[in-house]
């Protein structure tokens, strides 16, 4: 008997690991062997091509001497900062909200999410007409007998940066209402029926119950939208291109403009292995951390 169902597992197994080649050699020779090649030039002084010249660390030393890289990381910081925060808030507020029953559950849902199923591109294009003073909010209040208003933040080097958050936000607030929802209603019956014999106020139920039981769904969303931070591109294009001057520069458009315009691969791939490092900060960690809850759940 344990003959015959280990010769029936056997080729099953060999079709299942045979299914997954393509998937492992894209990543060993794709991922895997394309950050690892751009990491090695990285320490070479290579500019149009490439040239196997090693430097040492001489390209990141020049690159965070460069003002460019340096506006572009304090943007991302900003950035980062308010659209993690505001994503949260909103993602939280509207979960809650689909959380008390509410008739047409399901419509809501998909219209909350459709925004994170919109293109980036799609979205930053949108945005950029909602907030160009001559065609969008600015121009239509003044229309509307107001002349004195104004709202010009995607042209202004101090407020430029908060457009690219709100259009951002209104994309990603979506994946954490998900997320955030999915959580909220995995949380025991039991603890609800607690706080509903206790008399608990359901705004101090969720802030201080439920939110602390589901810490892992929201540590889930936080890294994911902090992957998304480092690697923050299209939106800035279709919205900016960076502008005004360097206002809403980003690492990931810094690293694309010094590889296809500037034609310095050296730094740029210098500046791709800092993103990638950045990245591994955040993922590494989180990964032991879900691994490490995996084992204490178990």
């Amino acid at each position: 008997m344990d003959e015959t169902r280990y010769f029936h597992w056997r080729p099953g197994r060999a079709a299942a690991a045979l299914a997954l080649l393509p998937t492992a050699f894209v990543v060993l020779f794709v991922f895997i062997g394309g950050a690892g090649w751009a990491a090695l030039v990285s320490f070479t002084s290579s500019r149009m091509l490439t040239i196997w010249n090693f430097v040492g660390f001489d390209q990141y030393a020049a690159l965070f001497r460069f003002p460019r890289w340096q506006v572009s990381l304090e943007n991302m910081v900003i950035f980062g900062f308010c659209f993690i925060l505001a994503s949260l808030v909103l993602g939280i507020l509207l979960a809650v909200f689909i959380d008390q029953k509410v008739k047409g559950e399901s419509v809501f849902r998909t219209i909350y999410l459709y925004s994170y199923a919109t293109s980036f591109i799609v979205v930053g294009l949108v945005w950029r007409w909602i907030l160009d003073p001559s065609l969008g909010i600015q121009h239509v209040v003044r229309d509307l007998g107001f002349p004195s208003f104004t709202f010009d933040w995607i042209v202004s080097q101090k407020m430029a940066i908060f457009t690219i958050v709100i259009a951002a936000t209104w994309h990603g607030a979506g994946l954490v209402m998900v997320i955030t929802l999915a959580g909220i209603r995995g949380v025991d019956a039991e603890i609800w029926k607690a706080l509903k014999v206790d008399g608990v106020p359901n705004w101090k139920a969720y802030l201080f119950v439920i939110l602390p039981t589901i810490r892992g769904s929201i540590v889930t969303a936080v890294v994911l939208m902090t992957i998304g931070v480092v690697r923050l591109y299209d939106i800035v294009v279709a919205m900016t291109n960076g502008g005004p001057g360097s206002a809403t520069e980003v690492p990931a458009k810094f690293v694309v403009d010094n590889l296809f315009e500037r034609q310095n691969i050296g730094l740029a791939t210098a500046a791709s292995t800092t993103l990638l490092v950045l990245i591994l900060l955040v993922v590494v960690p989180w990964a032991l951390w879900q691994r490490a809850r995996q084992r204490r759940m178990a």
